[in-house]
């Protein structure tokens, strides 16, 4: 079942689904790896920005941001 990335807890692990951003911040995402069919690990979400983990590499991105990614857990 889809949901938004920013409401995944620590430890959880998506697939990323659909980007749902303007043209500038999709291709944002995609230059961070963030795109449909990544695999995505959420390190850390508490308060501030999320901390997820994409082909190895730890990125920390903005709540913002992180509810325009729609992800399903597995």
């Amino acid at each position: 079942m889809p949901v938004l990335l920013d409401t995944l807890p620590a430890g959880a692990r998506a697939r990323v689904i659909q980007v749902d951003a303007g043209p500038r911040l999709s291709m944002r995402l995609f230059e961070m790896g963030i795109v449909p069919g990544s695999i995505v690990e959420v390190v850390a979400n508490s308060r501030g920005p999320i901390l997820i983990r994409v082909r190895g590499v730890t990125l920390a991105i903005g709540r913002g941001m992180a509810k325009k990614i729609i992800v399903e857990p597995f």
